[in-house]
């Protein structure tokens, strides 16, 4: 693709050359000729034939983003998991016991 872009542009730039040097030539008909001819053209046929490389870096940024969530939701499922399990003992903490504290009792 590069290899039709390079010949292209060195065409046109000796098409501008000659319009600018010729006798009835100018500089300002040399600039619009390289413009309209070379760069012009050439950069609707990079845009349409880069379409497809485009749109693969689209579908690798968006797989490598869904990936990077999708460790993020399972890294936050097991720090939940793991957080919500209840004390194998059984027993309340010890600064919940506190001996100041008197047990509520049932009155007979």
């Amino acid at each position: 693709m590069y290899l039709i872009v390079i010949a292209w542009t060195y065409v046109t730039l000796m098409m501008a050359v000659a319009e600018a040097t010729s006798p009835n030539g100018t500089v300002l008909g040399a600039v619009i000729t390289f413009a309209l001819y070379g760069m012009l053209p050439m950069g609707i046929l990079v845009y349409i034939l880069g379409t497809p490389s485009r749109k693969r870096a689209i579908k690798a940024r968006e797989a490598a983003e869904q990936a990077a969530y999708d460790a993020e939701q399972a890294a936050a499922a097991a720090s939940a998991t793991a957080s919500a399990a209840p004390d194998a003992g059984g027993e309340a903490p010890a600064s919940a016991e506190s001996p100041t504290v008197a047990a509520v009792r049932k009155e007979p």
